[in-house]
């Protein structure tokens, strides 16, 4: 690059020959002294070294030669002023380049060296050339960085030393000398030709400004050293990091044209502040939707704080992605916070716990843990100054005073510092937590976040935790959940793989490993379908844990498609502070469809689909379970569905519309079915015949009802002679109402099939 040829700007000073009057005895500016007629100086026209050449006697302890005409200073242009001199007579001085830095309105500009390096002269009538490089950036040769605010110079030299030498001056060169700085192809723009230091204190922002602004389509190189910006920058342009960048936590790096994790690595020198300022850029530059971290690791050796690194923002309603790497828990500083408090709980203010003693030590984000506290209870929020915390859902039997655990887990990702957080999206992330820590906790409010093709692999408590509601409208599609857990047995792990408060979660083609539970699921409305999930061990006849915790009685949802292997679909209503029923529709609104069920070496007792009342008076309502395959391998089990009455049974007395048909059985000893066909043949003459259901209706409900009866052969009486009567048929009889009963006109005795229910 050449200014002087590229756009024709004007370098060079005219020739001493040309006359003295533009050559200054003082800093060049208008209005100073000038050489023209002056005592110590004459035009020497015909030199033998020089030609034409300004001979000059020192009088003054600095005699200064300043060109007064304003020799322009261009960002990224550097300049080379050279003098050739040589001592005529009296004392030999010394010579250097000098000049004056001006401002456009002509002051000058402070804090900048004017002056190069001294060069003494050494005999008489030798030639001794002198040069010197001035430009804005601190580049190496440059003698005199005036940075990006000078805009012109007046550039000549200096005599020091002794007074009353003579000595020759031949006519001044000012040429630009960029391209020694630059590319051939002059592609780059760097930082430092604007102005930047580089030194890690001083605020370069504004020239980095100054360089994107001027690369035009050019890629901006930030060479080595430590940049400090103290304020925003953004780059409009693509820009390379061979040095490194530090910022306040509040100052944002916005990087438009190559915006990617790697592109911030290089520029922070560090790969988890590369990753928290590409995160913060990311939720406040709408020119990109999605960060990239092109394959790349971070290890982290504590939890992310991640709306801390975007401390302008506590609530985001725009789609972003974070996609495609790898975040893992290194080192030993993870731990779990374990605080213990006594509170006060009320079914009336059901999310709420009071005279929280200590309660500032009560971390948000903990798993609340008591008597009458159900699975996956955490702290929302808290009031230090009321003593309250906020829970995230209600409890069932906790009314009164009693003492608390809050255990509050790590994560690699913690969003709860964001009181909403929609539309965010993790695409093909692997969080390797090494059993040290959890994966990722999701901020309180904001619906519709979304993981795909991720891994969660090894969290030591948790995959995916909610304190809130922010797993309203939740979409998991195509994960992995590995558990860290797989060695144990059933009964001693503790690690969940997900759970879930709000409604509308789509849950599909997952897979998971060997958690205790791998989805604790409140809320209404979840469509769960194409995954496989599996949690058995290697104890015979062992016991086996929910796969599926359905927390909400009301359900309205569908379980359909999957490979749930070695663990159960526990359905409970343990999220409701009065859990005993006062009206409603109860166990309601549930399809389990078209799921394949495996277990082995299990119990005779596990069964596949349990219901799990926390009071009584409940029942079913609205309810399919069809086209399941259940089967179970290296033993047999009694029964596909069960209901666990520690609590209550259910009030079979009130099922209703509940269909459980076509499903097939395997190694399951009572197969049940509703409506339930039954063939029966009374081979004694009797005028009441009691038929055993055989425990063949849904979760041993009671028989209510009998839909049809058929005699499927010869009904006769006690003198063979064939009856064609109807009977009247009952329901609820025996001691446990899971008979029904045929009432005939007199004694007879025959064969008859019977649809009967458990349902009204």
């Amino acid at each position: 690059m050449n200014k002087a040829i590229t756009d024709g700007v004007l370098l060079m000073p005219p020739a001493f020959a040309n006359g003295l009057d533009v050559w200054s005895s003082g800093d060049g500016t208008p209005g100073s002294d000038t050489y023209e007629n002056a005592s110590n100086a004459a035009f020497v026209p015909a030199d033998q070294d020089f030609g034409g050449c300004l001979e000059l006697q020192k009088t003054s302890g600095t005699t200064r030669v300043r060109y007064m005409g304003q020799t322009p200073l261009l960002p990224g242009c550097y300049l080379r002023i050279t003098a050739r001199i040589k001592a005529i007579a009296g004392n030999l001085p010394s010579v250097r380049i000098a000049g004056y830095a001006a401002r456009s309105n002509g002051s000058a500009v402070g804090g900048v060296d004017t002056t190069a390096d001294v060069v003494t002269l050494t005999s008489y009538g030798s030639v001794v050339e002198v040069s010197a490089i001035v430009g804005a950036g601190n580049r190496s040769g440059v003698d005199l960085v005036w940075g990006a605010e000078p805009v012109y110079g007046h550039f000549g030299l200096d005599l020091t030393g002794p007074n009353g030498g003579v000595v020759r001056i031949d006519d001044l060169v000012i040429e630009d000398i960029s391209s020694v700085f630059l590319s051939d192809l002059v592609s780059v723009v760097d930082v430092r030709d604007y102005g930047a230091v580089g030194d890690g204190t001083t605020d370069d922002s504004a020239a980095f400004d100054a360089a994107d602004a001027a690369a035009n389509g050019r890629t901006v190189l930030v060479s080595e050293g430590t940049f400090r910006l103290n304020s925003d920058v953004a780059f409009n342009n693509s820009v390379r990091f061979e040095g490194t960048v530090s910022m306040p936590d509040t100052a944002m790096l916005l990087i438009r044209k190559n915006y990617s994790l790697p592109t911030y690595i290089d520029a922070f020198g560090d790969e988890v502040l590369g990753f928290k300022k590409a995160f913060q850029a990311l939720l406040n530059n709408s020119d990109h939707d999605s960060l990239d971290m092109e394959g790349r690791r971070i290890a982290l050796t504590e939890p992310i704080d991640m709306q801390a690194a975007v401390p302008n923002r506590t609530t985001f309603a725009t789609r972003r992605v974070v996609k495609n790497g790898q975040i893992e828990a290194v080192g030993d500083d993870w731990s779990t916070v374990v605080a213990t408090s006594q509170a006060t709980y009320s079914a009336s203010n059901s999310r709420k716990l009071t005279n929280v003693t200590n309660v500032a030590n009560v971390p948000v984000g903990a798993l609340v843990q008591a008597n009458g506290v159900g699975r996956e209870i955490y702290v929302r929020s808290k009031n230090v100054g009321a003593q309250e915390i906020e829970l995230n859902a209600p409890l069932y039997d906790a009314e009164g005073t009693q003492t608390y655990t809050f255990r509050r887990f790590d994560y690699l990702l913690d969003f709860s510092g964001f009181a909403s957080l929609s539309l965010f999206i993790m695409s093909d992330i692997e969080f390797q937590c090494n059993s040290k820590c959890s994966a990722v906790l999701l901020s309180p409010g904001g619906p519709v976040k979304e993981f795909q093709d991720c891994y969660f692999s090894r969290p030591k408590d948790r995959g995916i935790t909610s304190i809130g509601e922010g797993c309203q409208g939740m979409l998991i599609n195509r994960c992995q959940f590995l558990s860290a857990e797989e060695p144990l047995d059933v009964a001693d792990r503790v690690s969940i793989g997900m759970n879930v408060n709000a409604n509308d979660v789509k849950l599909k083609d997952c897979r998971a490993t060997r958690f205790r539970h791998w989805a604790v699921m409140d809320g209404q409305n979840h469509l769960i379908s194409g995954n496989h999930f599996f949690q058995g061990d290697n104890v015979p006849s062992g016991v086996r844990t929910a796969g599926i915790i359905l927390q909400e009685n009301f359900s309205a949802s569908m379980i359909t498609g999957n490979y749930i292997d070695n663990c159960f679909i526990e359905w409970t209503n343990e999220r409701d502070p009065t859990p005993a029923f006062s009206g409603g529709f109860s166990f309601s609104a549930l399809t389990i469809s078209d799921n394949v069920y495996l277990s082995g070496d299990v119990a005779p007792w596990f069964t596949y689909i349990v219901v799990k009342p926390f009071a009584a008076g409940h029942f079913l309502n609205g309810v399919t379970i069809t086209g399941n395959r259940f089967r179970s391998i290296n033993g047999s089990i009694v029964r596909a569905e069960s209901v666990d009455t520690s609590f209550a049974d259910l009030d079979h007395s009130r099922n209703k519309d509940v269909c459980f048909t076509g499903n097939s059985y395997h190694n399951v000893q009572e197969q049940a079915h509703n409506p339930l066909h039954i063939e029966y043949t009374q081979n004694s003459n009797a005028q009441t015949w009691t038929i055993d259901t055989n425990n063949q209706l849904p979760f041993e409900a009671y028989c209510r009802s009998v839909d049809a009866v058929v005699a499927i052969g010869d009904i006769r009486n006690s003198s063979n002679a064939k009856q064609f009567q109807a009977p009247v048929a009952r329901g609820r009889a025996g001691l446990n109402d899971d008979q029904f009963t045929l009432e005939w006109g007199t004694s007879v005795r025959g064969p008859i099939r019977a649809t009967v229910r458990m349902d009204g």
